[in-house]
């Protein structure tokens, strides 16, 4: 926690309350800052930035709004745990997944092979219900290549025939409707919020965390020690958490700035630079960066764990449900 302080970058043209609330919500998004984690007090935060205790309550305030953390009356603010029902859900399914091992072991014993006792969980599973519910999820992302490029990585976790498509925050603010009939949406911790009131009510949404793709650090951390490097990021809540970001993986690296993509002399900055680290979604600015310089998309991927821990559980919860209503109804 003590992060959220030092981060905070006096040299950058953002207010320090946004720099603190990109900090949060980008920390939440990757997954950095967990479901249940403590918050500093109002006071004590504002005491170690040496900002002023009405921009922190500021902060706090947007964010309980958002959801993204809430309030325990004597206890303290806290990082919501309103994915603590998946977390819940992923360890039940942890619990099935330790019975099915000790039920194919138990088979080995007794001489039955793993395909056997296969045949008979499926035939069991089938028994009596309905096909499987072919689900149909669409991300929400803040640019269509970025998102794609997510949809990718997540559909390799999919059944065959369940369907992913993608959207922005921004076109469904436009009032664009989803790209299909939604079984359930994906989007980052903290648009969730705004994404519920833009999408058919009821329609389950899930958090998902990100982390940095693994080219992206490994192009990182064989930087030149002597090169200056120039990081551009989109939005200005998000500016404080990118220069930490791209000094974890070069800290051999001594000369870093930062700049905003709508800063008016970003041009002039792109000519000083040897390296250029750019937010996805900034792709326009390589126009202006010189030949021969090279340039890293600072660029995010689904976190496994999360696919696995979360998503996936919640997809097999709907899939189960849709199931067990079809089977009613007959």
């Amino acid at each position: 926690m003590a992060d959220l302080a030092s981060a905070l970058d006096r040299t950058l043209p953002v207010p320090l309350g946004i720099q603190l609330r990109g900090l949060i919500e980008f920390g939440i998004s990757l997954g950095e800052m967990l479901p249940g984690q403590k918050l500093p007090s109002v006071r004590e935060l504002a005491d170690r930035a040496g900002i002023a205790p009405m921009t922190v309550a500021n902060v706090y305030q947007e964010l309980r709004k958002s959801g993204l953390i809430e309030a325990k009356p004597g206890a303290g603010t806290y990082v919501s745990d309103g994915r603590t029902r998946d977390g819940l859900r992923s360890s039940a399914m942890r619990k099935i997944q330790r019975r099915i091992d000790a039920l194919f072991n138990e088979a080995e014993e007794l001489g039955l092979s793993p395909a056997v006792i296969s045949s008979l969980v499926n035939a069991r599973a089938a028994r009596g219900r309905p096909p499987a519910k072919l689900m149909q999820i669409v991300i929400v992302g803040h640019f269509l290549d970025t998102t794609q490029q997510y949809a990718d990585r997540i559909r390799e976790h999919l059944g065959p025939d369940d369907s992913i498509a993608i959207t922005t925050l921004s076109a469904l603010q436009a009032g664009e409707p989803l790209p299909l009939p939604c079984d359930l949406c994906v989007t980052f911790p903290h648009r969730r919020s705004e994404v519920e009131n833009l999408v058919p009510a009821n329609t389950p949404i899930v958090n998902l965390s990100f982390i940095p793709a693994e080219e992206t650090r490994a192009r990182l951390a064989i930087i030149d020690p002597m090169a200056k490097i120039g990081i551009v990021s989109i939005f200005p809540e998000f500016m404080a958490l990118m220069k930490p970001g791209v000094l974890r993986f070069t800290p051999h690296v001594s000369e870093v700035e930062v700049r905003l993509i709508t800063e008016p002399d970003l041009i002039e900055f792109l000519k000083t630079v040897d390296v250029l680290v750019y937010a996805s979604g900034a792709e326009p600015i390589l126009k202006d960066f010189p030949d021969g310089r090279e340039a890293i998309e600072f660029r995010y991927v689904p976190d496994p764990h999360a696919v696995r821990q979360i998503l996936l559980p919640e997809i097999e919860r709907l899939r189960s449900a849709h199931s067990a209503k079809e089977e009613k109804t007959e």
